[in-house]
């Protein structure tokens, strides 16, 4: 009896290359692509055509209501309140480790494959399952994957964990994979350009009213455009003037549709509360952890101490002030290169 998978094929180098690693492995195989946009199954087209050369069924999924219902809608949400969400970890965890994995399991397939670099392993003596780092760390997708839970974990496979993107593109083409010279996507995939604002006022068709931009002391210093336009750090497109030097947005606040701004050495915090916090290799803490943390995809870990504060909540304090901690981005903790869990950042403490 071969083990069973399918694999999550978005037409891309990786999931392709991860379909036919498992094929040699012997796996039962099968590829699956979400459709996640109303009439985008052409996004399946190429993904159809690896799995043709595979020699593997291939099956799409519309998760395209779900999509808008669990992650579009609630990004939306999070920018309107002044915060700013990451919407690959809640897409990850609802949808592609949630919806298409159950989709999985009903055409018999025990566990979900996907072209994400990051490694898995079991721990011997607890029995949990450990996510880890990718054995090649400029390309590490650990982040984007810490709020899955053991039973998700326990239903995948990450095939491309040890391997460098060089290798990985190297063997799509040998094996002639329809997919080998397909670029990486770059940015969120429902907003390709990268122009937030712009697909928020298309998606909710609402105005935004303009506000005003203020200092600490709340002077008023000019007017904004509409809070989803801006995000904790953001220093580009503010349009003002100031004789205090360059200005920082420090704080978003929808209360009073104000945006806060400041000098660049006013955006440091040593400490942070975080809401929903998922552990993945232990149990909610009793006591504090000494860890290492990260508040942003693209950004160096950083020594901290780790507290759960209450059921839902825990405080990370920092060996070092970090610039920029963001209201509704996700913070994510490793010892080594062990994912021990991860949360969604509620706000920044004052120095």
């Amino acid at each position: 009896m071969h083990p069973t998978a399918a694999v999550a094929m978005s037409g891309g180098v990786d999931s392709s290359t991860a379909a036919w690693l498992l094929k040699e492995q012997g796996y039962d195989l099968g590829g699956i692509t979400m459709v996640l946009f109303p009439g985008g199954k052409d996004c399946a087209t190429l993904a159809r055509a690896v799995a043709g050369q595979l020699g593997i069924p291939h099956y799409t999924e519309d998760l395209s209501s779900l999509f808008l219902e669990r992650v579009i809608d609630p990004f939306v949400q999070e920018y309107e309140s002044g915060r700013t969400p990451n919407p690959c970890v809640s897409c990850n965890r609802a949808l592609k480790f949630g919806a298409l994995l159950d989709r999985a399991q009903e055409l018999g397939r025990d566990k979900l494959a996907t072209g994400h670099y990051v490694r898995l392993e079991t721990d011997s003596g607890s029995g949990r399952w450990l996510l880890k780092k990718a054995a090649h760390l400029e390309k590490d997708q650990s982040y984007v994957l810490c709020r899955l839970t053991q039973g998700q974990l326990s239903h995948s496979l990450f095939p491309l964990g040890e391997l460098s993107k060089e290798e990985v593109r190297a063997i799509a083409l040998s094996h002639g994979l329809a997919s080998a010279r397909q670029q990486d996507s770059q940015d969120i995939c429902f907003i390709p350009d990268g122009d937030y604002a712009a697909f928020i006022r298309r998606h909710t068709g609402r105005d935004y009213p303009q506000g005003h931009f203020v200092n600490e002391q709340g002077q008023i210093l000019g007017e904004h455009t509409g809070l989803i336009g801006y995000t904790v750090g953001q220093r580009r497109g503010l349009g003002i003037s100031s004789s205090c030097g360059r200005l920082y947005v420090k704080e978003v606040r929808s209360t009073d549709n104000t945006v806060v701004l400041s000098g660049n050495e006013r955006l440091y915090t040593r400490a942070l509360t975080a809401r929903q916090p998922n552990w993945i290799a232990c149990s909610p803490p009793h006591a504090p952890l000494r860890l290492r943390a990260k508040v942003r995809y693209r950004m160096a870990e950083q020594p901290c101490t780790v507290e759960q504060t209450g059921p839902e909540e825990i405080r990370v304090t920092f060996d070092q002030p970090q610039r920029a901690i963001t209201p509704g981005q996700t913070v994510a903790f490793y010892d080594g290169d062990t994912v021990v869990g991860g949360a969604v950042i509620e706000k920044g403490e004052p120095l």
